[in-house]
């Protein structure tokens, strides 16, 4: 145990060492919160303010539109904090790609250390700083809200993220971790990362909302683990902001927000409940690292 600690440690120290790869973990968390205040926040304002109008009765404009942009922003956070598990535990598992390319992880092996050791070494690395920058940007949200005049959300929503938090970055460590079996250059892995960055806003619809999608596509969407933890993150945070922009209206307008917006999952006409959403996560993540124990010993490399 003293030896994978010792793994852990130097694995995390690497990634907070190296600058550039930290640089980019927090330049890359700072233009998804731009966006978020910029352009993400303000997109679906307008959609929201359309249904208020919509619903009829004596309305204030003013607050009408604050609270949908509130809403839209709560709804914006819990997009970015699905990107930033994916990109960060894939830029903290570059540091076994380097160790190939270097012969480090060569010389790993000679040691007396087990390679399941080894191999927790990099997933639990990338799980912890993965999290670490998470709540960083959750941090950095709430300040900005905070600035801005909106209200923070509740110690209990705050606990409930920090689990989803963790949850999904085990996922996304231990997918990341199978995907470094089978690449051996820093190139190769950095068009990855650009691929996987690119395309995790889409199939987890965070740049586009559900509705916006063509029908196959959000039908396609629906079995993907990033949308299931997109969607979790999703209730917790606008939960409170949709009560208050919805209040005194029927519930079902805050039904069809919800499913139009991918904050609730419909399969087989049925909502997708959290604790499904978070067992099938946990179970993905535990067949991952079964998968890649299977295809590192077909590749005689470490579990």
């Amino acid at each position: 145990m003293n030896n994978m600690g010792s793994l852990l440690k130097r694995n995390i120290l690497i990634f907070v060492r190296d600058r550039s790869a930290v640089f980019s973990s927090i330049l890359s968390m700072l233009i998804m919160l731009g966006l978020m205040a910029l352009f993400l926040g303000n997109m679906s304002t307008e959609d929201v303010i359309a249904v208020l109008n919509k619903a009829g009765g004596e309305r204030d404009a003013v607050q009408d539109r604050a609270h949908a942009k509130y809403l839209v922003q709560m709804w914006s956070l819990a997009g970015i904090l699905t990107t930033n598990a994916v990109t960060v535990t894939m830029t903290v598992m570059g540091n076994m790609i380097k160790d190939k390319t270097t012969s480090r992880l060569a010389s790993l092996f000679m040691t007396p250390v087990s390679r399941l050791r080894i191999a927790l070494g990099y997933v639990l690395s990338a799980w912890i700083i993965g999290i670490m920058m998470c709540l960083v940007t959750l941090t950095a949200a709430q300040g900005y809200m905070a600035a801005s005049g909106q209200p923070l959300l509740a110690g209990e929503a705050c606990v409930k993220l920090a689990g989803m938090i963790a949850l999904n970055t085990f996922v996304y460590a231990a997918i990341a971790y199978l995907a470094a079996l089978f690449i051996d250059s820093e190139s190769a892995w950095s068009g990855l990362l650009t691929i996987t960055g690119t395309l995790v806003g889409f199939v987890g619809a965070i740049y586009l909302p559900m509705a916006a999608l063509p029908e196959k596509v959000a039908s396609v969407l629906k079995y993907l683990p990033v949308l299931h933890g997109a969607s979790m993150m999703r209730r917790v945070c606008t939960q409170a902001a949709a009560e208050t922009a919805f209040a005194g209206l029927p519930e079902t307008l805050v039904d069809t927000f919800n499913e139009k917006m991918g904050v609730t999952v419909i399969m087989g006409e049925k909502t997708v409940s959290i604790g499904v959403q978070a067992g099938g996560l946990l179970i993905l993540g535990i067949g991952v690292i079964g998968l890649a124990a299977f295809a590192s010993r077909r590749r005689k490399q470490p579990i």
